[in-house]
C-alpha cells in the first residue's frame, strides 16, 4: 500500500509539471504573480511594476502586462497614482462577503460530491492528505496551504461542478490574503488534517448530512489558514 501511494504521489507531481508546461507565458506569469500575492511575498499595498516582474519571472513585459490585467479584473490589484497597480487590501465588509460566499459554494460542492464522487476522486483527496501530512511533518507551511487549496478544489472537481470549482479557486485566493500573518503551529496543522479527514470520510460513504456538518465545522474555525 505504501509503495502504491508513492507511485501515485509521484504521478500527481508529474501531472502538475505537465500542466505547467502546457501553459502560455501569460498563464504562467498570472499563476506566479497570484501565488506570490497569496503567499504574502507581495503583501497588500505593494506596487507591482511590469519591468521588475518581467525580470523576476524571466519573460517579456507583454505576458506580465496581460497577467496584471487579469489580476486587476479579479480584484487582487487596484489602481494607484501614476497608473500604478497595487496589491489590494481586503476590508471587513469584503471579508464577511467572501466567507459567506465561500461557505455557500463549498456546501454546494460537498452535497454534489456525495452524490456523484467516484472512488478515484476519493483516492485523489486522500493522496492530497498524505502530501499534507508530509508537508506538516516537514514544517513546510506554504506547501501545506497549497495542498489545502487543492483539497477543497478537489471536492468541487469530484462534484463535477467546474463553474463552482473556478469560482472557489478565485475566492480562496482572497481567503489566503486575509489570513496572511497567521501563526500556524504543528498542532494547528494536525487539527486541519483531522478536519479534512472528517470531511472525506462521509463523502466516501455518501452521507450528505455528516459531510456538510464536518465542512461547516471546519470553515467556522476562521483562525485556521484553510
Amino acid at each position: 500500500m505504501s509503495a502504491l501511494s508513492t507511485i501515485e504521489l509521484t504521478d500527481l507531481v508529474r501531472r502538475e509539471e505537465e500542466r505547467r508546461g502546457a501553459l502560455t507565458l501569460t498563464q504562467r506569469a498570472y499563476e506566479d504573480i497570484r501565488t506570490a500575492i497569496i503567499r504574502g511575498e507581495f503583501p497588500p499595498g505593494s506596487v507591482l511594476a511590469e519591468g521588475a516582474l518581467a525580470e523576476l519571472l524571466g519573460v517579456s513585459k507583454t505576458p506580465v502586462r496581460h497577467a496584471l490585467t487579469l489580476l486587476r479584473q479579479e480584484g487582487f490589484l487596484t489602481p494607484g497614482p501614476r497608473r500604478q497597480l497595487i496589491v489590494a487590501a481586503i476590508s471587513p465588509e469584503q471579508r464577511r462577503e467572501i466567507l459567506a460566499i465561500r461557505e455557500a459554494l463549498e456546501t454546494i460542492a460537498v452535497r454534489a460530491a456525495c452524490d456523484v464522487r467516484s472512488l478515484e476522486d476519493i483516492d485523489y483527496l486522500r493522496l492530497i492528505l498524505i502530501r499534507q501530512r508530509r508537508a506538516a511533518d516537514g514544517h513546510s507551511e506554504d506547501e501545506f496551504i497549497d495542498l489545502d487549496e487543492a483539497f477543497h478544489l478537489g471536492i468541487a472537481g469530484a462534484a463535477r461542478l467546474p463553474i463552482v470549482e473556478r469560482m472557489l479557486w478565485n475566492l480562496r485566493g482572497f481567503v489566503r490574503v486575509m489570513r496572511l500573518g497567521t501563526i500556524r503551529s504543528k498542532d494547528h496543522l494536525d487539527q486541519v488534517l483531522a478536519e479534512h479527514e472528517a470531511i472525506v470520510d462521509p463523502i466516501e460513504r455518501q452521507d450528505v448530512k455528516a459531510a456538510v456538518a464536518a465542512l461547516r465545522a471546519h470553515l467556522a474555525r476562521f483562525d485556521y489558514p484553510t
